[in-house]
């Protein structure tokens, strides 16, 4: 069994860099700098050329979110209905693999934009399907008691695996604005630094990455015995809408449903938002921003660890109380500082201190953003059936992806409406306190029936 989670963890450490490299400090940044060169190119003001590269970007996001939140549920039904996880989690690896490689062919000039952010998608919906079949082998790991730990320790092992992946990106691949990499070198096996090839090698690194790391995952964590039955796309369909409407009965995992889908949301709006803060706010530069997710990951690494420990000895839920209350706070401190100012007290120009306190805000959102997730993914055990497992990972998919827009659009409208970058974060914090509020009706060991 040991061997079976240190496989199980190992999908975490392939996976991670999907989100570490890929949406937040490599090629999300590196595509939203293209296309605002691009639509500059095309005749817009810079303002409004980084407001459409921001739009493409957004919108991206949005439709792969929506695609995943709603197909979630049916594939999952689906596999619970054969019993079989592998062969699916094999063929979303190869889409995840496949996207991912694709962005080597990204243009510089901006020439193919709609065809890297679909290849961007594909790989992206590929690792995130995958991860619902991982996320149901969890209750197979372990008793409920067990499950937390368990969870928490594969979530810090998944993060060390983004740190040391966003390390090397940025001593050996990522170019500077003067040609090198962060430590002076060109891009390593002769990447021309003029056309960003170093850059671009972010997708190439990530799916090798994958495939690599994945070979633990699939000699040490077999698959459940097969149930010997074919499932149908209506066969799937009758199942999430029979499982949708016994939410009636069960109105603590509806609640914890409810209650997920608001601050995940909000997470992934803090995370989708950070970089941006810290550049049109204090005014940093890319390698800073990658230095800062190393940071903010290796803290995710340690928290999620201590939080695995925590959720053993008092359960997930006070684990996640806590983590929501803390990156509320942190989401207040942000809102309420700036270059000038930190909660209304003057700074003098040459001041480091919102530097400083950025960066730990940064380490405080990845370690309990890290904890949240994993104790979330462990309270998703206690209702589980493990005979359903699939389909309520599915259903715990939907619950996190269809309001995927829902954070950005309101960050969105609340720059618009106040135009300031910095107070465009207070949605987030309205969207964690809602969650809080539904997470109250929320039995602490599940209403499994």
């Amino acid at each position: 069994m040991r061997k079976r989670i240190w496989g199980w963890w190992f999908f975490d450490w392939a996976s991670q860099p999907d989100h570490t490299l890929l949406v937040t400090f490599v090629f999300g940044p590196f595509f939203a700098a293209v296309a605002a060169n691009f639509y500059l190119d095309q005749g817009l003001a810079p303002e409004a050329a980084k407001a459409q590269a921001q739009t493409v970007w957004s919108l991206g996001l949005t439709i792969t979110g929506l695609l995943i939140g709603f197909g979630a549920p049916f594939i999952g039904a689906m596999a619970d209905i054969s019993g079989r996880k592998r062969p699916w989690l094999l063929g979303f690896s190869l889409m995840y693999v496949a996207g991912a490689a694709g962005i080597w062919f990204m243009d510089p000039a901006g020439a193919n934009l709609w065809a890297m952010l679909a290849c961007f998608g594909l790989g992206f919906i590929g690792a995130e399907f995958a991860l619902i079949f991982a996320n149901s082998q969890l209750p197979s790991l372990g008793d409920k008691d067990d499950v937390g730990a368990i969870s928490g320790s594969g979530f810090a092992f998944g993060y060390l695996g983004g740190v040391l992946a966003l390390f090397i990106m940025l001593l050996l691949f990522v170019e500077q604005g003067n040609g090198k990499t962060l430590i002076g070198l060109d891009p390593v096996l002769g990447l021309d630094a003029e056309t960003r090839e170093g850059t671009r090698a972010v997708g190439p690194f990530t799916a090798l990455w994958f495939i690599i790391f994945m070979v633990p995952y699939f000699l040490w964590v077999k698959d459940d015995a097969g149930t010997g039955k074919r499932g149908s796309l209506g066969d799937a369909v009758r199942l999430v809408v029979k499982s949708v409407k016994a939410l009636r009965h069960r109105r603590s995992l509806a609640n914890y449903l409810g209650s997920s889908m608001l601050y995940r949301d909000a997470l992934n709006g803090l995370y989708g938002f950070g970089g941006v803060y810290a550049s049109l706010v204090l005014g940093w530069e890319i390698t800073l921003i990658g230095i800062f997710g190393i940071i903010s990951a290796f803290a995710a690494t340690l928290f999620s660890w201590v939080g695995g420990i925590a959720d053993r000895r008092f359960g997930p839920k006070p684990v996640i109380v806590t983590s929501i209350l803390m990156l509320t706070l942190v989401c207040i401190t942000v809102v309420n500082m700036s270059r000038e100012a930190l909660f209304g007290f003057e700074l003098s120009e040459t001041s480091k201190l919102p530097d400083a306190i950025f960066f730990g805000c940064g380490m405080l959102i990845g370690g309990f953003g890290g904890i949240l997730q994993a104790a979330s993914r462990s309270l998703m055990v206690r209702p589980t059936d493990p005979a359903k497992a699939t389909e309520s990972f599915g259903l715990y998919g939907l619950s996190g992806r269809a309001t995927a827009f829902l954070a950005p659009a309101l960050i969105g409208l609340a720059t618009t409406l106040t135009g300031s970058a910095r107070l465009g974060i207070t949605p987030v914090i309205f969207l964690f306190l809602l969650g809080l509020i539904f997470l109250r009706r929320v039995e602490a060991k599940g209403d499994q029936v």
